[in-house]
């Protein structure tokens, strides 16, 4: 278990959205100090937050990223992006794009991070997935989001022996600017951001932040055709 009063953590997509809630919420619990990454850190708007430039794909900006924020104790990879690349139509580039951000991005930043947060004595990272982890209807972002949570298992058996606790958290429709045209029941990311912590605190392995998620996990050990129904058509 994780305490957030008095740490010090870093936010990756810190200036909107799920990410901005979870500075907000990350100071009114009593974190000691936040940076609130993104790639123009004008954007950051928390007037607590430090902002801090970050390209998550980018290896030379995540470790210049590290080089700064050398206090860190607690990691939430939360940056990602929405393409959605059609496996049979779309540019194979788009894939991989997707791929570059939602998987690797969270990868380049964990392995510059884990040393620093080992030196302070350990801590916690937290990986944002969605719902979509375990759905595969959205092409190169559902994709990306399954090898993601696949990542975040493997790691939180490769860090609990370093002082490293790791909690996934899964989210559907939430009330951000990437599902605006979307007309289906959304929770808000504060919500989302005080279940988050939450976990964190209670050393949950994951969260499930609204029913959708909870109803398809649930599903999981069912057979192919109740996640898809258009198998049983």
């Amino acid at each position: 278990m994780s305490t957030i009063e008095g740490s010090v953590a870093l936010v990756t997509g810190g200036s909107r959205g799920i990410g901005r809630a979870l500075v907000s919420a990350l100071y009114e619990r009593g974190a000691k100090k936040v940076y609130a990454t993104a790639r123009d850190p004008r954007t950051v708007m928390h007037p607590d937050a430090v902002p801090l430039a970050l390209e998550v794909s980018d290896a030379a900006s995540v470790a210049a990223a590290a080089e700064q924020a050398q206090d860190v104790t607690l990691l939430i990879n939360n940056a990602g992006v929405s393409v959605n690349a059609g496996f049979l139509d779309a540019p194979v580039e788009d894939v991989r794009r997707e791929f570059e951000t939602n998987f690797y991005g969270p990868l380049l930043v964990t392995r510059a991070f884990v040393p620093v947060i080992e030196r302070n004595g350990g801590g916690h990272i937290l990986n944002v997935h969605s719902v979509l982890s375990w759905l595969g209807i959205a092409g190169s972002y559902s994709a990306s989001k399954a090898a993601l949570w696949s990542q975040t298992n493997s790691l939180r058996l490769d860090l609990r022996p370093r002082g490293i606790e790791v909690t996934g958290l899964h989210v559907g429709y939430v009330d951000t600017d990437m599902t605006a045209k979307i007309d289906a029941p959304k929770v808000t990311p504060e919500s989302v951001a005080a279940q988050a912590l939450d976990g964190i605190e209670s050393g949950a392995y994951e969260v499930l932040a609204d029913d959708l998620t909870r109803q398809v996990k649930a599903g999981l050990a069912a057979d192919l055709a109740a996640l898809y129904p258009q198998l049983a058509a």
